[in-house]
């Protein structure tokens, strides 16, 4: 059996400094928010907050 969590996640771009606030799936430990990159086209460098 699956147990699944709904979290508000806030991310912010380390390059630009853009923030996002989305609800995602914690399922196993792992945050599923279908987040891809920045307005800036930054994929990678980003600082992630799961918010209760």
């Amino acid at each position: 059996m699956s147990f699944l969590l709904r979290v508000k996640v806030k991310i912010r771009c380390k390059e630009c400094g853009e923030r996002f606030v989305l609800r995602g799936r914690k399922e196993h430990g792992r945050i599923e928010t279908g987040f891809k990159q920045c307005l800036c086209n930054n994929k990678n460098r980003f600082e992630i907050e799961e918010d209760f």
